[in-house]
C-alpha cells in the first residue's frame, strides 16, 4: 500500500520504517529540512536501538522517502498518518493540538480520491472530530475517512513493540476504512496479533487509559517503597509478592524515582483536563500526577541525608541522565529535578549517560559531563544512579571504591544489594529496602 506519514520524529519514523519493513511504500514528510537533509544522509534524528539499520535499509531498497513537500508526499497516498507532536499546553496542560489541526489542513488541501487519515498521535477523546470537521470545512468535496489508531510503543523497545504488538486499536465505524486498516496491518496477522475495532472515540481513550494506568502502577509502588522505609520492610519482594497474582502483573513495579518520558506525564496531565472538562474527574489519575512531581524532587533528599545533611561544597557524581536506558530522551526525566535540586543545595555535578548527553545540555546548565562512568565517579564524594543503563548494572565494585573520594553510592534503581555494598564498605542508600 501506499502510505504518508505526517511527522517524522519518534512515532512518524519508527511507524514509517517498520511499515516499509513490511513491504508498503512509505513517504515519510516533515517541515524541518535539516531533519529530511539528515535522514536522505543515514543520520537518525533520534537514538532508538535498530532504527538506523532499519531506515536506511528500507531507504536503500526504495520502499522508504523522505521530503519536506506535503503535497507531493501525500500523492496517491492510501493511508495517511498525522504522527506530530501533541505536548503539554503552555498554561493549563491541556494537549496541544495545534500541530495536528494544522497537519489536517495541509492534507485537506492536497488529497484526491478516497482516502483515510489516520491519527497516530496521541490526542484527547474529539479530537478526530475535529480533524473531520477541518477537513470538510477546506475540502467540502473530499472523499475521505478519519481513523484513530494510537501508538503503544515503549522508547528503546520501540521497533520489537511495533512488529510484535499486544494489540493494534483502530477507531472506526467507516468499513471501507476498516478494509484499508486490516489490509495496511495484515503482515501482523502471522503473528496472530489482534486487531481491535472500536469507536473512534473509544480508540483516543484507550490510548490515555492505558498511559494513565501504567502510570498508576509505577505511582503505587513508589509509595509502597516509601512506607516499606518507614517500616522495615523491601519493596523489591512486595513487587514479587504481589506481582505474580495474574490479576495485577508484574510489568511496572519497579520501585524509583518516578516516571518521565515524552508520554506518561503530559499524557496523564491531558487526562485529567479532558475529565475535568467533561465533568467525571479522575481523583485517582490527577494523585498519581502530583505524587510523580513531588517525587522527583524528593529523591535529592536521600543524597543530601547520606552527605549528612548538607552538599554543599560536595561533587556529586550522576550515573545517568536520560528518563529510562535505551533513549536519549530527557523530557520529565527525573534526573532534572535531581540534579537542579542537589545545584540548589550548593554541590557540584559530573555526570555521564551514553546517550543523553546532547539533549541534557539542552535542559541542563552548570554540569561538568565525563566520557565514562569511572572518569564520572573520580573524586567524586556521592555517586548517584539515576538510570538503569546496562554499562551501569556490573561496575568493578573496587575500582568504584578507589576512585571515589568517600565510597558513597545512592541507587536509586536497586541495582545492587545493600548487604553486598555494606560487605565492600561502601555506604548505600536504595529506594524501598
Amino acid at each position: 500500500m501506499r502510505v504518508a506519514m505526517i511527522g517524522s520524529g519518534y512515532v512518524g519514523l519508527v511507524s514509517g520504517a517498520c511499515f516499509a519493513d513490511f513491504g508498503h511504500d512509505v513517504v515519510c514528510v516533515d517541515k524541518d529540512p535539516s531533519k529530511i537533509e539528515r535522514l536522505h544522509k543515514g543520520i537518525m534524528p533520534i537514538y532508538e536501538p535498530g532504527l538506523a539499520e532499519l531506515v536506511n535499509g528500507n531507504a536503500a531498497a526504495g520502499r522508504l522517502t523522505f521530503t519536506t513537500d506535503l503535497t507531493s508526499g501525500i500523492a496517491k497516498a492510501e493511508a495517511i498518518f498525522i504522527a506530530v507532536g501533541t505536548p503539554s499546553r503552555r498554561g493549563d496542560g491541556h494537549a496541544d493540538l495545534s500541530y495536528v489541526y494544522a497537519a489536517a489542513r495541509e492534507i485537506a488541501a492536497a488529497i484526491t480520491g478516497y482516502t483515510v487519515i489516520v491519527t497516530k498521535s496521541t490526542v484527547p477523546v474529539g479530537t478526530g472530530d475535529e480533524v473531520e470537521r477541518i477537513i470538510r470545512e477546506v475540502n467540502p468535496n473530499a472523499e475521505f475517512a478519519v481513523v484513530s489508531n494510537p501508538e503503544f510503543l515503549r522508547e528503546g523497545a520501540a521497533i520489537g513493540d511495533f512488529k510484535r504488538p499486544d494489540r493494534i486499536v483502530v477507531g472506526t465505524d467507516d468499513p471501507r476504512a476498516r478494509d484499508v486498516m486490516t489490509e495496511l496491518y495484515r503482515p501482523l496477522f502471522l503473528n496472530q496479533s489482534p486487531i481491535l475495532f472500536m469507536g473512534r472515540r473509544t480508540a483516543e481513550l484507550t490510548k490515555y487509559a492505558a498511559n494513565a494506568f501504567l502510570a498508576t502502577k509505577i505511582t503505587f509502588i513508589n509509595e509502597i517503597a516509601d512506607l516499606c522505609e518507614a517500616v522495615g520492610a523491601n519493596v523489591q519482594d512486595v513487587s514479587r509478592g504481589i506481582g505474580l497474582d495474574n490479576r495485577i502483573g508484574s510489568k511496572f513495579l519497579h520501585a524509583g524515582p518516578g516516571y518521565g518520558g515524552s508520554c506518561f506525564p503530559k499524557d496523564t496531565l491531558a487526562l485529567v483536563k479532558t475529565a475535568q472538562d467533561a465533568g467525571a474527574p479522575i481523583r485517582i489519575v490527577e494523585t498519581v500526577a502530583a505524587v510523580n512531581d513531588q517525587r522527583k524532587r524528593a529523591m535529592a533528599k536521600k543524597v543530601v541525608a547520606l552527605a549528612g545533611g548538607d552538599v554543599r561544597g560536595k561533587q556529586i557524581a550522576v550515573l545517568g541522565l536520560t528518563f529510562k536506558p535505551n533513549t536519549d530522551d530527557m523530557r520529565d526525566s527525573p534526573a532534572i529535578a535531581i540534579i537542579q535540586a542537589l545545584q540548589d543545595g550548593g554541590a557540584s555535578i559530573r555526570a555521564y549517560d551514553p546517550e543523553g548527553e546532547e539533549q541534557a545540555k539542552m535542559v541542563l546548565t552548570g554540569i561538568d559531563y565525563a566520557t565514562g562512568p569511572y572518569e564520572c565517579l573520580d573524586g567524586a564524594d556521592i555517586a548517584v544512579l539515576v538510570t538503569e543503563w546496562d554499562a551501569f548494572r556490573a561496575l568493578d565494585m573496587d575500582r568504584v571504591k578507589g576512585l571515589m573520594k568517600t565510597p558513597a553510592i545512592v541507587d536509586l534503581r536497586n541495582v545492587y544489594r545493600p548487604d553486598e555494598m555494606a560487605r565492600r564498605g561502601i555506604a548505600y542508600v536504595s529506594v524501598g529496602r
